[in-house]
């Protein structure tokens, strides 16, 4: 069950995007409404797995894998339609380098037998991301909410931005350790 909301999120990416592209009034808010959903899912599949004891490789794999796709497509449209521009665009340079850095560090540590297990700051990243995209969306001309949260929305983005940043810096230093001293 929890793979399949994990699964399910990475497939909500193509309808997700398929709405910036269409110039109707509601395509922002089914947009908004689709992300919604994906990001939902990144809270339901961890915990349903956990009560269930379906904790798995797979899950483990495709979870944050989920995660970084949906966070990546959002930002891509987003700076595509205007919402993220100017500085903001290196905001969304910065996490989208860290999601690669890091899975790339988590692949790497693993061919020698070590692992970088997700941290609660990680977490709170993922979190704070979602839910400032997500207002991003609503933010938009054409979205659900309207251009008035559009500074809320931007600052909590810049928040998100710091906590990958230094969530990126945290993992790179235990990345370090674990390539200096692998285990064995």
């Amino acid at each position: 069950m929890a793979n399949m909301l994990t699964i399910a999120r990475i497939a909500l990416i193509v309808p997700f995007a398929a709405m910036f592209f269409i110039s109707a009034p509601w395509a922002l808010t089914v947009a908004f409404a689709l992300f919604a959903i994906a990001a939902a899912t990144d809270f339901l599949d961890g915990r349903i797995a956990r009560a269930r004891g379906e904790t798995s490789a797979l899950g483990a794999a495709l979870d944050p894998l989920a995660d970084k796709l949906l966070v990546a497509a959002a930002l891509l449209l987003l700076v595509r339609n205007g919402v993220i521009r100017d500085l903001a665009v290196i905001a969304a340079l910065a996490i989208l380098l860290r999601e690669i850095l890091v899975g790339g560090l988590r692949e790497h540590l693993g061919k020698i037998g070590a692992s970088l297990p997700v941290t609660g700051p990680a977490k709170l990243k993922t979190s704070v991301q979602l839910l400032a995209i997500g207002l991003l969306i609503a933010s938009a001309p054409g979205g659900l909410a309207g251009e008035a949260i559009a500074p809320a929305a931007m600052g909590l983005f810049w928040i998100a931005a710091i906590l990958t940043v230094g969530t990126g810096a945290d993992y790179s230093r235990r990345a370090v350790r674990l390539l200096r001293n692998p285990p064995g």
